[in-house]
């Protein structure tokens, strides 16, 4: 079967206008506390570390009840675009892409970098190295505020892009359902960007972290403090089935 031409869809990540941030840099260079702002889900536009230092700190609660179908049945086409969650992920973080001749099923493509090790991946569907990870982990998500969420909810979060990210299979079980204080990619260069993102899913959710978790996503944005929030993906209550 000759493979279909890939067709790309646009990444659904957006960043805000550079206007916000022009704003935010003039409030710091004129003396106003920014930090002062009622407390709130992060602007659009404002940075990861900012981001993180506003998350809620709780310690994690029990993993009493956790099950993955509490978050709905694995890769579900919550956005109705008749392809499942994973291919829609691996169509869009993959290059070369070639799929069936329905034009759903990712059949070949390679991850190039791999974000968690830096490698180049080569994916061929039944025999591939690829997983597509949860930068929050479902488990982890269960412990911190999910259990009391509705089904919709937790089907949406499962399925978010904002959340998901195509990965090395091997690096990803290692990680398992570990947070920032726990696992960090061995790919430093990917680190703010892992970091940024995880901070980006528990604002946009409502997640609260531990201390240890908050101390460690903080001192990894130090060192990129003007790196963006992560902003997108989809809504946070998806339909029923």
């Amino acid at each position: 079967m000759t493979p279909l031409p890939a067709v790309r869809r646009p990444h659904r990540y957006r960043l805000a206008p550079l206007l916000t941030l022009a704003l935010t840099g003039s409030l710091a260079l004129t003396g106003c506390d920014a930090l002062s702002d009622p407390p709130g889900p992060p602007a659009a536009g404002g940075t990861a570390l900012r981001a993180a230092e506003e998350l809620t700190v709780k310690g994690r609660a029990p993993r009493t009840g956790y099950d993955r179908d509490a978050f709905g049945s694995a890769w579900a086409d919550t956005d109705r675009n008749g392809c499942g969650t994973r291919d829609d992920v691996l169509a869009d973080q993959l290059t070369g892409v070639a799929r069936d001749a329905d034009g759903c099923k990712v059949l070949s493509g390679v991850l190039d970098p791999d974000p968690y090790t830096g490698t180049r991946i080569t994916f061929v569907r039944g025999r591939s190295k690829v997983d597509i990870d949860h930068l929050v982990a479902l488990s982890d998500a269960w412990q911190k505020g999910a259990q009391q969420w509705s089904a919709g909810k937790r089907r949406a979060f499962a399925n978010d892009e904002l959340n998901l990210v195509a990965a090395d299979s091997s690096a990803n079980r290692r990680k398992g359902d570990g947070d920032t204080a726990t696992w960090l990619p061995p790919n430093k260069a990917y680190r703010c960007t892992y970091v940024a993102g995880q901070v980006a899913v528990k604002a946009k959710y409502g997640l609260w972290v531990t201390a240890a978790e908050k101390a460690a996503m903080t001192e990894v944005l130090s060192g990129c403090p003007d790196r963006k929030l992560p902003v997108g993906g989809s809504p946070t209550e998806a339909p029923a089935r």
